[in-house]
């Protein structure tokens, strides 16, 4: 039969239990100031990492490998001969990439290295033609020289005839005769300085092609030349090489498709000269400069492998800025965006030699900002 509780059994009750809870409030005191004290550490902690590592560290894993990349167009126009590389093959500068077909070029070259022997063969005529000129130039002086002698001759006769005649001493038809040779004496000088002027200018005309310069320096063989010399280069320019060290890409020029001038047909990717573009919140560039130290790590081989760089320079807009469609931030629904500016870092050739990057790879970068 159970006995009902009075109010003393409760009284001896609560008096028992007080003292088993007063250790437990003791205790949960002990863990909130325990717990304070580790958020204050920590602040500390904090506040000392930023004035002693972070304050002197930009630190971004916003950063990519990069490189400048060769495309390789066509020059010259044709049918492709020969495509000897693939795409990830590594190539050396003067590697042959792309040969195309040369006939078309090769009868180029020989009709255009027939035109400068016609050329010389030509000026060579204008030498010797010189000769022949100034020889019949020679016989034209002496064809005046006889005419002003016989027009000096027959105006002696007719002067001394026109007095005898006056006095009736010959008869007027000789003074006639003698007035008509003196005439055509005249005519045959004049015809004969004509003759000498026509012939001194077409030697005139004749020397403007070759006065002054060699057969060399003629400008109608340089003309000549120089088109033989384009020929070549075309000729040459069917067979495509490696502008520089790397690896092929996007390759996509085959066997007999005909390129033109300016066809894209593959990409060479300089991987031994890449470098990092590093993308800093604004914030972070106040103390950033040009030569500055830079440790980098690669996703690619992880914390391993340590580049070490530096700092070249900065872009000259940021990525918003330099957007095909460029923000406009003058709208009245504007809301500001902190901006990263790209910060170009070297690498080290050694290191890359070493452990090589490709382009497009995630980077993090640590520029040491102390000095």
């Amino acid at each position: 039969m159970n006995k009902p509780v009075t109010h003393d059994d409760l009284h001896i009750a609560h008096a028992a239990a007080a003292p088993a809870a007063a250790p437990k409030s003791g205790l949960r005191k002990k863990l909130f100031a325990g717990l304070a004290g580790a958020v204050v550490l920590a602040g500390a902690g904090f506040s000392a990492y930023q004035g002693v590592v972070a304050s002197k560290h930009a630190v971004t894993d916003n950063a990519y490998v990069e490189a400048q990349t060769a495309q390789v167009t066509a020059l010259t126009s044709g049918p492709v001969a020969e495509v000897p590389v693939v795409d990830a093959q590594a190539v050396r500068k003067g590697d042959v990439l792309v040969v195309l077909d040369s006939a078309d070029r090769r009868l180029e070259l020989q009709q255009a290295e027939a035109a400068l022997a016609q050329a010389e063969r030509q000026v060579r005529g204008y030498q010797a033609t010189d000769t022949a000129l100034d020889g019949q130039a020679g016989a034209r002086k002496a064809d005046l020289a006889r005419a002003c002698a016989e027009l000096a001759r027959v105006s002696t006769e007719y002067d001394r005839r026109q007095p005898l005649a006056a006095g009736g001493a010959i008869s007027g038809e000789e003074l006639t005769s003698a007035k008509t040779a003196l005439d055509s004496a005249r005519a045959v000088v004049a015809q004969a300085e004509g003759s000498l002027r026509a012939a001194e200018g077409e030697r005139a005309a004749n020397l403007v092609r070759i006065s002054g310069v060699s057969l060399e320096q003629n400008p109608e063989v340089t003309a000549a030349r120089f088109r033989v010399d384009q020929a070549r280069v075309a000729l040459e320019r069917t067979v495509v090489r490696a502008p520089v060290d790397g690896i092929v890409t996007k390759r996509t020029v085959q066997v007999g498709q005909m390129v033109q001038p300016g066809t894209l047909m593959l990409t060479v990717v300089p991987v031994q000269q890449a470098y990092v573009m590093a993308n800093f919140k604004e914030g972070q560039l106040a103390k950033v400069r040009a030569g500055q130290s830079v440790e980098l790590e690669s996703d690619l081989y992880g914390k391993d492998v340590v580049y070490h760089g530096r700092v070249v320079g900065f872009s000259g807009g940021t990525g918003a800025a330099t957007a095909v469609v460029p923000a406009q931030n003058a709208t009245g629904n504007w809301i500001k965006v902190v901006q990263r500016l790209p910060v170009r870092i070297a690498l080290d050739p050694k290191e890359l030699q070493a452990h090589p990057l490709n382009v497009g790879l995630s980077m993090k970068a640590d520029i040491d900002i102390s000095r």
